[in-house]
């Protein structure tokens, strides 16, 4: 199966499978008649393992990491589960900062809906953001 082929059958871009190619985690065969690179059921099963791990959040680090250790027969399973708590932990810090932000873009909405535009001065270019303090959520 060639890279487009590849890509068509599990609904992702060519440039998806070229890159996976190029970081190894594939790894084609080229063909001798016509040099194009040739993907089996090992490369298949890799790539749905992959886009599958990325939907968990793994990151692509993670995925070569227990790719080798699949390669050399040793379960991956105790890396797989420590890994995911970390990216869990991360996540959740991601959310948090999130929901400050957005808390604090709510504030400014606010703040800013009844103030006047003025011009930017050689020590001002926008009194909105410059003025703005939301000391509610300053750590």
């Amino acid at each position: 199966m060639r890279v487009n082929q590849l890509a068509k059958s599990l609904g992702i871009t060519p440039d998806t499978v070229r890159f996976y190619t190029r970081i190894k985690v594939l790894q084609p065969v080229k063909s001798k008649a016509n040099g194009y690179r040739e993907y089996n059921e090992k490369d298949i099963s890799r790539l749905k393992f992959v886009l599958s791990a990325r939907q968990l959040g793994f990151a692509v680090d993670d995925i070569q990491q227990i790719l080798a250790q699949a390669d050399k027969d040793k379960s991956p399973c105790p890396t797989v589960r420590r890994l995911i708590d970390q990216r869990l932990r991360e996540t959740e810090q991601q959310y948090l900062d999130m929901v400050q932000l957005r808390e604090r873009m709510v504030l400014a909405v606010k703040d800013w809906s009844d103030k006047p535009d003025k011009a930017p001065t050689g020590h001002m270019i926008c009194h909105l953001i410059e003025e703005f303090t939301p000391t509610e959520f300053e750590e």
